[in-house]
């Protein structure tokens, strides 16, 4: 393939076999794929939108066999916990952080994107759930009742999580730092 291109040839043992004149390839096999392309961050948000999109198990993600050192960390790291890509985004740089995250918790009623210890709530607003007047009125008031019942609430959009990356680290390590992670 010549450089101009700016693609990259791969060739590989197929994972997951499809039929001999199928123009797509599997989704474990689209997977190895990325795990090799992309830094791991950013596989690992697609490795969680697949778990998601196509119903794939986390078990039998991880008894593949695959067939690269990158895929395998892939497969030990992926959670299936993700509401969007944007939360992977956000949580695998927390991972790295000796605090304890958890995705998907359910607190005062409704499921918070990220907590971090016992206190710290890092929610996320992507458009696909929070485009609306009703859906920022609920956030609103699911941020109150979460305040009040001793919580710290950090929210983030999109744009920030995206292209303000260091902005947003820095906020959620200075609630560490003030200890608001842990319960009084």
């Amino acid at each position: 393939m010549p450089e101009s291109w700016g693609g990259r040839l791969h060739w590989t043992q197929v994972i997951a076999p499809v039929a001999s004149r199928s123009l797509e390839e599997s989704p474990e096999d689209a997977l190895a794929h990325i795990a090799e392309c992309l830094p791991l961050g950013d596989a690992l948000v697609l490795w969680e939108s697949a778990i998601r999109v196509e119903a794939l198990s986390l078990e039998t993600v991880r008894a593949i066999a695959w067939p690269t050192r990158r895929a395998q960390e892939c497969a030990s790291q992926v959670t299936g916990l993700s509401d969007s890509g944007l939360e992977t985004i956000l949580v695998t740089p927390l991972r790295q952080w000796r605090v304890r995250v958890r995705q998907q918790v359910v607190l005062a009623g409704r499921h918070v994107d990220v907590l971090i210890g016992d206190r710290l709530v890092v929610q996320i607003d992507g458009w696909q759930f929070h485009s609306t007047s009703a859906q920022r009125a609920k956030d609103i008031a699911h941020d109150a009742e979460l305040r009040l019942r001793g919580f710290t609430v950090l929210r983030f959009s999109y744009a920030q999580v995206v292209h303000e990356w260091g902005t947003v680290e820095r906020t959620i390590r200075r609630a560490i730092a003030q200890r608001l992670h842990l319960a009084g």
